[in-house]
């Protein structure tokens, strides 16, 4: 590959396999392309680099957001809550996020695996073939952020239907975009004052009456309500659904996961390091001039943090592309991103996915797909790998 081709971003939207530019870079790190937008920028692809890019604070997320800049694709929010967890921060609203999606909060546990096993006895009574992501994957991350939100999960599927569109990447503004984005602030200002709302919600609300928190308006408590069942939804089902899909694609990992469930935690890491459920680059703009590697990264240029480049190095991860539950470093992957962005929902998002296999292990052992991988449709433009739907048998 010539060093002055500028390659479009992103490769591929298939789940099913590495795109070929991946391997093709591992002689260039840091290469120039361009992105949906039109815009060039920095995709890097190495492990070292990309932990350099999210860990460097001279490589700011927030200025992403700026006008002017370059872009990866259109926003599909408002500019200011670009930076969602940096805007929690500064609100004094960390703590109570933090605890809310704490993993060991009481009951947490138990109402996952309650919630995973009705679902999949739903399915066992429906019978097979069924949609894993329409009835399993999707519901589950659903439901899940509405018990911790505190909000009825009926109302789990019209706060769902925004995501097609919040998650969209296009070139030009979606138009959709702030109507659903309009609709959904309402909903969570009117929970701010029902007094049937609980969990975190109902946190937030009782702020209002700290003269500790006067500074807060029910629009910024409302936004932590929206972006945290947009963002964490969309996240928890992604690497669900396509961890549950790489199990079906090695199914002598399955069996052996049937005959060791103990060992579904540090699969859970190798599923991270091996799934292609992050679509995009995690984005970061220089603030100033960075040496990075072999290029100089010059002030407002864009760097695009390339996961599933690093996740597959060979200099850190040997033999990269064989899915190894054993690995001794599979937790050194970057799927939850790093530096001061580094993901807050790991714990969280981890043991959603390990109650789920344990579920499927123990009540569909012989779970596997009904179609051939090549039928599957793999939704483009979009912040997720997935597949658009994911019918399975047992």
């Amino acid at each position: 590959m010539s060093t002055d081709t500028i390659l479009d971003f992103p490769f591929d939207a298939r789940g099913d396999r590495i795109p070929a530019e991946v391997e093709q870079l591992r002689s260039e790190p840091v290469k120039k392309v361009r992105t949906i937008a039109g815009d060039e920028a920095w995709l890097v692809c190495s492990y070292q680099l990309c932990k350099q890019v999210l860990e460097d604070p001279r490589f700011s997320l927030k200025d992403t957001s700026a006008p002017g800049v370059p872009r990866q694709y259109a926003l599909t929010i408002p500019p200011e809550v670009v930076n969602n967890m940096g805007n929690i921060t500064g609100a004094g609203l960390r703590k109570a996020v933090l605890k809310a999606i704490n993993p060991k909060a009481p009951g947490l546990n138990d109402w996952m695996r309650a919630e995973a096993n009705a679902l999949v006895d739903s399915m066992l009574a429906y019978g097979a073939p069924v949609d894993l992501r329409g009835q399993f994957t999707n519901p589950y991350s659903e439901n899940l952020h509405c018990r911790i939100l505190g909000i009825p999960q009926a109302d789990a599927p019209k706060l769902a239907n925004s995501l097609d569109i919040a998650f969209m990447n296009s070139a030009c503004p979606v138009t959709g975009a702030k109507l659903n984005w309009d609709r959904d602030m309402a909903y969570m200002v009117e929970r701010l004052d029902d007094p049937a709302t609980t969990g975190l919600m109902a946190e937030l609300a009782a702020l209002r009456d700290d003269p500790d928190y006067a500074h807060l308006t029910d629009e910024m408590l409302a936004t932590v309500g929206v972006t945290f069942f947009g963002a964490g939804v969309i996240s928890t089902m992604g690497f669900l659904t396509m961890a549950i899909f790489s199990l079906l694609q090695n199914p002598d990992v399955w069996e052996q996961l049937r005959e060791n469930p103990e060992k579904i935690p540090t699969a859970v890491d190798e599923l991270l390091r091996v799934n292609l459920s992050i679509a995009d680059g995690l984005p970061r703009l220089a603030t100033e001039d960075v040496q990075l590697g072999d290029v100089l990264v010059k002030k407002g240029e864009l760097c695009l943090v390339l996961v599933e480049g690093a996740n597959t190095d060979p200099s850190v991860f040997p033999d990269p592309h064989t899915f190894d539950i054993d690995r001794e470093n599979a937790n050194q992957h970057l799927s939850f991103g790093g530096g001061g962005h580094y993901c807050p929902a790991t714990a969280l998002g981890k043991r959603h996915t390990e109650i789920a296999i344990e579920v499927l292990l123990e009540k569909m052992p012989n779970l596997a797909l009904a179609v051939p991988v090549d039928q599957l449709v793999w939704r483009t433009r979009f912040m997720k790998r997935i597949p658009e739907r994911l019918s399975v048998l047992w």
